[in-house]
């Protein structure tokens, strides 16, 4: 991922193209054209990223959620329920299984209208379940829990108890939503200073499931010591 000048992004209704990759929607799936360079804290070259993935959607579902009572911050599942096809070059592997696409959109940054918040979404056998929740700038906190089902169409269900999860080895306050608030970690998968993303084992509304979740700390993410430290993170085109 490139941090990229406003005169090398382009977008119209179908295609987003940021550099030399872009985001392309097929009226069947999204197809996803990577051509990037990894930068890693501490070596002084970048790797070359490059290869191809299609998000081919099972269900759609043309509803976004305001998050916040101006409806300056909205979220929108667009495809609760989804397969993916990943072919790599560089690195060169390539693998497929059950995908999910969303979308986070509105008319200030994240950190202006929220402090921190926890998101999960599991593969049931009706649907997909997804449950969201955080604090917002003014400190009021929001949650929910959504099942989507075969059709996309939302509806919301009972939300279930807090399930706290061990913190990470940067101290990142993790929790997520689970029958009788047990939820078990199974892999992290990004451990950043301001964001996490794991794999969970939990029940959802009695049934078993292996569920993605993340939890971001915006108050952190805004602290200048994490802006000084993103460009050694993420390179930086200059256009």
């Amino acid at each position: 991922m490139t941090e990229r000048t406003r005169g090398e992004v382009r977008r119209d209704a179908d295609t987003l193209q940021l550099g030399p990759s872009h985001v392309h929607w097929t009226g069947e799936a999204l197809e996803i054209v990577i051509e990037e360079r990894d930068k890693r804290l501490g070596v002084p070259w970048q790797r070359r990223v490059a290869g191809r993935i299609r998000v081919i959607p099972e269900a759609l579902n043309d509803r976004a959620f305001a998050l916040d009572p101006a409806g300056r911050h909205r979220w929108h599942c667009i495809a609760p329920r989804a397969r993916i096809e990943v072919v790599m070059e560089r690195p060169d592997l390539r693998w497929q299984g059950d995908a999910y696409l969303d979308s986070n959109f509105g008319s200030e940054s994240l950190e202006e209208g929220f402090r921190v918040w926890h998101w999960s979404r599991a593969h049931g056998k009706g649907g997909a379940l997804v449950s969201y929740e955080g604090i917002r700038r003014d400190g009021r906190g929001f949650a929910s829990a959504l099942r989507f089902g075969r059709d996309g169409v939302p509806q919301e269900v009972e939300l279930p108890p807090v399930a706290p999860l061990p913190g990470t080895w940067w101290l990142m306050e993790r929790k997520t939503r689970a029958d009788r608030g047990l939820a078990q970690v199974v892999r992290t998968w990004e451990d950043a200073p301001f964001y996490a993303r794991s794999t969970l084992s939990a029940e959802l509304h009695g049934e078993r499931v292996v569920a993605v979740q993340e939890s971001l700390d915006l108050d952190r993410f805004a602290n200048p010591v994490v802006q000084w430290m993103l460009p050694y993170r993420i390179p930086r085109s200059r256009g």
